[in-house]
């Protein structure tokens, strides 16, 4: 598929290197002059929002229509003062992107994952669970076979509003690793009996 990535940080970066590998081609959207995020999102079939939380606004008003009936895949992480969360118990940042492109079909994944394991879907020798959570069971679908091509077990986790307990899940992830000082070498697996 074409995946039009916003973003061209580690998040952006990482999602580039496993799905390229998966066999998709990616088009990079950025505030750089040369790499238009318009121009990114027209010409992807999907479009992955990997930016910072208080970017999202102007980045979703400048993809606008080009979302319309697409998957928007959103990895982003709502995170506030003092690294706690910006957003949550009556809504998420998902489901506020879901607002700002009401026609886009957005899914929350891979924000519960460190960006140097989301290239690959494993720590060590470890799988790593990829949290999955949309509305649009197509669209959801899509995301969880990105997920499982990169090398991650991916879990439906419900619809959107789940991203209620992802962006949380993906907030404790980011006290541990750096207010703890446990590294970004950690992350989540649901274990199945």
């Amino acid at each position: 598929m074409k995946i039009g990535i916003i973003g061209k940080g580690h998040v952006g970066n990482a999602l580039a290197t496993g799905l390229s590998r998966a066999g998709h081609q990616i088009k990079f959207g950025h505030r750089d002059p040369g790499e238009p995020v318009a121009e990114a999102a027209k010409w992807g079939e999907v479009i992955i929002f990997a930016v910072p939380h208080d970017a999202v606004a102007d980045v979703a008003e400048a993809v606008g229509s080009a979302a319309d009936g697409k998957v928007v895949l959103d990895v982003t992480n709502a995170i506030g003062d003092n690294m706690g969360l910006a957003v949550g118990f009556s809504t998420s940042a998902a489901e506020e992107l879901q607002k700002m492109l009401p026609k886009a079909r957005v899914v929350k994944a891979f924000n519960t994952v460190f960006a140097p394991n989301q290239s690959k879907g494993r720590l060590g020798g470890e799988q790593l669970t990829l949290f999955v959570a949309g509305d649009d069971a197509g669209a959801k679908e899509t995301v969880m076979r990105f997920g499982r091509e990169i090398g991650f077990d991916s879990v439906d986790a419900g619809p959107l509003k789940s991203a209620r307990y992802l962006e949380p899940m993906a907030i404790l992830l980011i006290n541990m690793g750096y207010g703890l000082g446990m590294g970004t070498g950690i992350g989540y697996r649901l274990v199945k009996g």
